[in-house]
């Protein structure tokens, strides 16, 4: 089976399982991605059970039914096999396997086996495939989910057996032998209709795959792969985990470990499932749900624990007023060193919470450590407050490597103009700034116009910034000393080198272009006029 037609399949599944969630009216509902992404889970699972035992035993492979010959075999030779698989293998029993469950859907009840078997499965797997809270609670791998749809149980059973009748069409025994690539788009379809437009509900989860693997070519070049090994790598405000999928593929799945928190519940649950994809199961119980800012749960005694490499897309703005007091503390003078975004009495949804995400980034960053952060382009401008403070923190102690200012629409979800910030602990001489805002080709994504970076395009960002190379009118290479000079500002167009371009006329050609700009400035000035009698007449309209 060819590689485009397996993932086809996959895609094929995806669509299978949303179909009967819609059929059940279920389509677009609160709860539709927690069936969605569970049952694909559960699924994952049982292959990767499948393929890994199957490994152990070449017998079981060549056999028509694998769990047949695997029941067969003597109690003995079936404990060594399970002792055999690794801590990441998850445990199931025969029973709990899909063919097992598919050949019992004629039972009445079906809805309720389907059901325990989950909560099953996610009893004997907790230590290894539960998150946890910022309080300590683990959040369970299952759901009862056949519960989601109302209704009879005869419906719920009818609706268990449609997803079951598409699990069994496809297997994913080859899947963990893919590489990332493979697992990037097959996990950006995955939740493509959970990442809409205008926020959208699952927007906050998901991070270009253009931004994310800038980021990390950038923050692990060509010439440093395989050599990063024992690295820690974080994210404060992980989403569905696509940043640091791609750092993690960077540096190596088996050279580091994952590290995050996030308040989204439903974000947990994505990331859970990109790792399970990734083979990173080692690193799920370093995930954590809950409020980084004001419970951050990562530590080393009480002070903050620090990481090799940090990659964020953090929240821009978000309401935090009925806690923003709590975090004016003594215990986060240092932390939050520039200061805290004070509560406006109107648009308080507008509270700039990324510039608190930045100061605990560079709290978490270790001794050499690398970060990479997507921040508003205003952010590298700011005149004053807050941003100020922390860019010249950044630039005083030579913490920052460069900026890459993005196209316009980078993101389908957000107007907003986006630059992604790295920093380095290892000081530099210099710091590389980059204006890539021309690059990239406009396209429609629903209501929403978006910007696509070609592959070469990104090619040249992530060489620019690596060789540190002046471009003209691309990137400019600057000393700390300029950039204090000029306000701080990390904007490369401030950099560039001003041309004038001198153009031989005569007399008669001047006469003529300064006559155009006389004509065309009347013209200017006889509008201006016109303009204010007309507003001048509409406010004594008003008065009158």
């Amino acid at each position: 089976m060819k590689h485009t037609s397996y993932q086809q399949q996959t895609r094929d599944l995806i669509d299978g399982l949303k179909a009967v969630c819609a059929s059940n009216g279920l389509g677009n509902d609160g709860n539709e991605y927690k069936i969605i992404v569970q049952t694909f889970l559960y699924k994952l699972l049982c292959d990767k059970f499948a393929h890994e035992m199957k490994n152990l035993d070449s017998k079981l492979t060549d056999a028509a039914d694998w769990i047949s010959a695997w029941k067969k075999l003597p109690k003995g030779k079936q404990r060594d096999l399970e002792d055999g698989l690794s801590a990441e293998t998850p445990r199931l029993t025969a029973e709990q396997l899909i063919p097992s469950l598919f050949n019992r859907q004629g039972e009445p009840g079906f809805a309720k086996l389907f059901d325990d078997t989950l909560i099953a499965i996610a009893a004997a797997n907790s230590d290894i495939f539960a998150v946890k809270t910022d309080d300590g609670e683990k959040v369970p791998l299952f759901d009862r989910l056949s519960e989601y749809v109302t209704g009879s149980a005869d419906k719920r059973d009818q609706f268990c057996r449609a997803m079951f009748n598409k699990l069994v069409g496809v297997s994913f025994e080859r899947l963990f032998e893919q590489k990332y690539d493979f697992y990037a788009a097959l996990f950006e379809y995955l939740i493509k209709d959970y990442n809409k437009d205008n926020g959208g509900k699952y927007a906050e989860y998901y991070t270009p795959h253009a931004v994310a693997t800038i980021m990390a070519d950038i923050l692990v070049p060509q010439d440093q792969r395989g050599k990063v090994k024992n690295v820690t790598c974080y994210d404060p405000a992980s989403g569905s985990g696509t940043l640091l999928m791609s750092l993690a593929h960077a540096v190596g799945e088996r050279r580091c470990s994952i590290w995050s928190q996030d308040i989204s519940q439903k974000s947990s649950s994505l990331l859970r499932l990109n790792l399970v994809l990734n083979r990173l199961v080692h690193s799920i119980p370093n995930i954590t749900q809950g409020n980084t800012i004001l419970h951050p749960v990562h530590k080393d005694g009480k002070a903050l624990k620090t990481f090799d490499y940090i990659v964020s897309n953090p929240p821009f703005k978000m309401d935090f007023s009925d806690f923003r007091d709590d975090l004016d503390s003594d215990a986060n003078a240092t932390r939050f060193f520039a200061g805290i975004p004070k509560v406006p009495s109107k648009a308080k949804d507008k509270m700039a919470i990324y510039l608190l995400f930045i100061q605990h980034i560079i709290a978490s960053l270790k001794p050499g450590g690398k970060a990479a952060i997507v921040v508003p382009t205003g952010f590298i401008t700011a005149a004053s407050g807050i941003e100020l403070r922390i860019r010249q923190k950044l630039v005083d102690e030579r913490m920052i490597a460069g900026v890459v200012s993005m196209p316009s629409n980078i993101f389908a979800t957000t107007g907003t103009n986006v630059s992604i910030l790295f920093l380095d602990r290892e000081a530099h001489d210099s710091v590389v700034l980059i204006d890539a805002s021309a690059l990239g080709e406009k396209v429609k994504e629903g209501k929403s116009q978006k910007t696509l970076l070609s592959r070469p395009e990104e090619q040249r960002i992530v060489d620019t910034f690596n060789a540190r190379e002046t471009v003209e009118d691309f990137s400019a290479v600057v000393d700390y000393a300029a950039i204090a000079a000029k306000s701080y500002s990390l904007s490369a167009g401030q950099y560039f080198d001003v041309k004038i371009a001198y153009e031989a006329i005569t007399p008669k050609q001047f006469a003529r272009k300064i006559e155009g700009f006389q004509s065309r400035l009347d013209a200017m000035f006889a509008e201006s006029s016109r303009l204010e009698k007309k507003i001048k007449t509409v406010l004594a309209g008003l008065s009158s």
